[in-house]
């Protein structure tokens, strides 16, 4: 089974794993596909967190392909007369671009565990590149939003998004020429070609030239590019093991936190949309989040061990200032450690990413998110495809008050993320979930929500998927606009909550297995589809 955000990748899953291929094998098709349907979201200018579970020796790994920050950026980069830059300015043009990590990291995976030859997995995306793709509505949308201050400010973004001056038109024929040619060269050279050859040099000059916000990228950043094999987050909830993405990526540590903070009370008991148990929730995620903006960043650059974040004690001691009748607060960071002298950062995170949730034949998984970070990233084009914004998914402010803190810019350093790809296995040990989703620091939320409705409220991943979201990142609660939620304002407002009610455009994919059974589960919110057999 493959769960991809857009019907032409799932397809181009589903057919190499037709093909005799494995799921990284699929994981790669598909992203290839995706960097041509779904631009917006991610791409091979972009970066991506990999788990893979290897059903025959029953092991869980996992592959860092996230960007690193170039070699000649400071702490101050995203800084101006010792003020921060505005982040919609910040992300515009060259500045904003970290070295891509998404190709190589799948390169690592399928050096250990693709069956296909690579140059095979790239074919359905260059038919299709060079023959058109049906332009989706939600692509559509966000183009005709206009809202991205430097896609219509460069020339190669600004023709292919808005032929003769005017958006793009769902279900036009969009042809991508230049991408195929590209996705040809990468399948006849290997990722090379984007780190070390021809494409390198063009994406530097491309950065470096950028019209507004010149970034500072050499060819040495991108030919030294490594990603890295991270050992898994994991950890037990309830009679499952619940396993996720080390840093640079706080989703394992975040997802995880708020399942703990909420094992001693029994949630099946409640309504999934009962304030009680809503309540309980936004306290979790508040705690988990006054953690994440305090503590979390590269571990390759702090001092910091992650296990204490995760440590039974540290949660059960926090777990003891939630209850179902509190009234909300704003949550303070708790002490995990005897005297982290760092400071609380902050950073936004936008919701354009992308969740992919394979099985192949064999039974081995990947659950895999992939991000340009802002809807069309950097809005910087090269050969076909879009350039990331992810350094500003630093903190803009080195130091609060004396300290550093730990998510600051530095040189080769690799942003924050909220990407939670995430494995949960039953009591023998077999593969029970793969779930994830985009959503910006939401997808904590989203993941986290989606769990819960399998394992404690006993819905099936499409049932969890569908219930109505609820957010909080220790600022406000928020419930999805047009859903049930939105009945919930009145008496969450009375346990002190603020509320807002918005549009929650989650994006989440995810496969159950139960009996045997294959359930695929894709998020009504967005167009993507499961297909399988």
């Amino acid at each position: 089974m493959v769960v991809a955000a857009n019907p032409y990748a799932s397809w181009a899953g589903k057919n190499i794993i037709e093909s005799g291929g494995s799921a990284i094998d699929a994981a790669i098709a598909i992203q290839a596909m995706l960097t041509l349907v779904e631009p917006q979201s991610s791409g091979i200018g972009g970066g991506a967190f990999i788990l893979y579970w290897d059903n025959q020796k029953k092991q869980l790994h996992t592959f860092d392909g996230r960007e690193t920050a170039p070699s000649q950026v400071n702490a101050y980069w995203f800084m101006q007369n010792n003020k921060p830059m505005p982040w919609l300015e910040a992300l515009v043009g060259g500045k904003s671009v970290g070295v891509p990590g998404a190709l190589r990291g799948l390169e690592l995976a399928h050096q250990q565990y693709g069956k296909l030859p690579w140059k095979n997995l790239f074919n359905d995306a260059i038919d299709t590149a060079e023959q058109g793709f049906k332009v989706s509505p939600r692509l559509a949308k966000l183009v005709a939003l206009d809202y991205h201050p430097g896609l219509r400010e460069f020339p190669l973004s600004s023709t292919y998004f808005f032929p003769g001056g005017m958006p793009l038109k769902a279900g036009v024929t969009r042809k991508n020429k230049p991408l195929a040619n590209t996705l040809r060269q990468i399948a006849d050279q290997g990722a090379d070609y984007l780190y070390t050859g021809e494409l390198a040099s063009h994406i530097v000059e491309t950065v470096n030239n950028a019209p507004v916000n010149p970034g500072k990228l050499s060819l040495d950043d991108l030919r030294n590019y490594k990603p890295l094999e991270r050992t898994a987050v994991c950890g037990p909830y309830r009679d499952r093991k619940v396993c996720g993405m080390a840093p640079p990526s706080s989703g394992g540590i975040n997802v995880y936190q708020i399942l703990k903070l909420l094992e001693g009370f029994d949630i099946g008991s409640y309504s999934p949309l009962s304030p009680a148990f809503i309540n309980l929730f936004a306290q979790a995620s508040a705690m988990t989040f006054a953690d994440r903006d305090k503590y979390i960043g590269d571990t390759d650059f702090t001092n910091l061990p992650v296990a204490a974040l995760i440590n039974q004690p540290y949660l059960k001691r926090r777990a003891q200032s939630i209850s179902p009748d509190k009234a909300w607060s704003k949550a303070r960071a708790g002490k995990p450690y005897d005297d982290a002298k760092v400071g609380q950062g902050v950073s936004l995170e936008q919701p354009n990413t992308s969740h992919i949730s394979i099985v192949d034949k064999q039974g081995n998984a990947i659950s895999m998110t992939t991000s340009i970070e802002f809807m069309f990233g950097s809005g910087l084009m090269v050969d076909g495809f879009l350039l990331n914004n992810q350094l500003t998914d630093f903190s803009f402010n080195p130091t609060s008050g004396r300290y550093p803190v730990p998510n600051r810019v530095e040189p080769h350093k690799r942003p924050r993320s909220a990407m939670s790809p995430t494995m949960v296995f039953d009591k023998q040990g077999e593969l029970e979930l793969i779930i994830g989703s985009p959503g910006g620091s939401r997808i904590i939320d989203y993941v986290a929500q989606t769990i819960i409705g399998v394992v404690d409220f006993d819905l099936d991943v499409q049932q969890a998927i569908n219930l109505p979201r609820i957010t909080n990142r220790n600022d406000y609660t928020a419930l999805e606009k047009g859903t049930e939620a939105e009945t919930l304002k009145a008496p969450l407002e009375a346990l002190g909550h603020p509320v807002k009610v918005i549009d929650l455009n989650s994006g989440l994919h995810g496969i159950q297995i139960k009996n045997g059974q294959y359930i695929g589960g894709a998020d009504p919110r967005r167009e993507g589809v499961a297909v399988g057999q």
